[in-house]
């Protein structure tokens, strides 16, 4: 049994870490990774079975091959991650699917033949900050279709867009999202709004305060509006200034992308486009040059309620790679 503070495991995301035997994590993207040497590997997790039944879904992945995702079936989980492989060194890496609505995880080790040192970090650094389509919301169909289910049945943060374009960039990545949230206004009578959680751990529950010396990016995108709507132009553009304020109050030297929305409609695309520019040329005559606005080439539905599927994720995550490598010199 390797347990969950051995320091040969690597941890990214915002995690709480004030029970180092038991790290636990909200947010969609959270991932864990460790090299073992041996022929086979446990996965040792909590899940908070949230309301008695929400159970997350995980995505492990194997010497970087196809992510397998696997659903938690109790409060207490030991998942059979790899088994039968060649007698040799091999990587794993655990992944949180769902978000932090769903519940958090507690990582409580890994049951393998003996932990290696793990290979350096990326130095590169991205932060997603977004609603649903940042999540990977609705995206996954493998087990179970969209009308069928719990409302987190098709979540798959490890293959959205914001996870892809950071491993297509060859960097570490958070995701900062929830469900439904907006900038000033959210959906599903939620009541809060990124700019109110965007500096917590369990973002859905505005809880746990974040330390943002723990993790400075070198890219920030922004991905909101679809839960805002048409409504307030001006209203929204005066909270998506005073947010980008509050992003760099936090990242100094990052680079800011206002995204559109990749699901809206024409119409909404419309006014988000407008919106946006009229936010980035505000900040850059505020003497702020490194915020950008970048819009999506077309609209990605084909997934659940309109969101965009794991094949259109990948289609994303294209259009925005080539731009931050290009905005960064990557």
């Amino acid at each position: 049994m390797i347990e969950a503070d051995d320091p040969n495991i690597q941890y990214t995301g915002r995690i709480d870490f004030s029970n180092l035997k038991k790290p636990k994590f909200w947010s969609p993207g959270v991932y864990i990774r460790a090299k073992w040497q041996g022929t086979s590997c446990e996965v040792i997790i909590n899940d908070e079975a949230l309301q008695g039944s929400n159970h997350n879904y995980i995505a492990v992945v194997i010497d970087d091959g196809k992510p397998v995702r696997i659903q938690t079936t109790g409060t207490n989980n030991t998942i059979k991650a790899a088994e039968g492989l060649a007698d040799g060194s091999h990587t794993i890496t655990v992944c949180k699917d769902t978000e932090s609505g769903t519940g958090y995880l507690e990582f409580i080790g890994f049951r393998c033949a003996g932990l290696l040192p793990p290979a350096p970090r990326p130095v590169r650094k991205l932060e997603f900050i977004g609603d649903s389509i940042t999540c990977g919301s609705g995206s996954d169909f493998s087990s179970s279709p969209c009308d069928k289910g719990q409302w987190y049945d098709q979540h798959n943060a490890y293959l959205s867009y914001g996870a892809r374009v950071a491993r297509e960039l060859g960097a570490e990545w958070h995701l900062t999202a929830v469900s439904g949230i907006g900038l000033v206004h959210s959906c599903c009578e939620m009541t809060i709004t990124m700019p109110e959680v965007f500096d917590k751990m369990n973002l859905r529950a505005n809880a746990m305060q974040w330390d943002f010396k723990r993790y400075q990016p070198d890219a920030v995108s922004v991905c909101l509006g679809q839960n805002d709507g048409a409504r307030d132009p001006a209203g929204f553009q005066d909270a998506y200034v005073e947010f980008i304020g509050k992003i760099r109050s936090r990242y100094p030297r990052a680079q800011i992308v206002c995204l559109t929305s990749p699901m809206a409609d024409p119409s909404l695309n419309a006014v988000l486009k407008d919106n946006l520019r009229q936010v980035v040329q505000r900040v850059n005559k505020m003497g702020d040059r490194r915020v950008h606005g970048f819009f999506f080439y077309k609209a990605y539905n084909d997934g659940c309620s309109d969101h965009p599927d794991l094949e259109q994720h990948r289609l994303i995550a294209n259009e925005l790679a080539g731009y931050l490598k290009s905005l960064l010199d990557w």
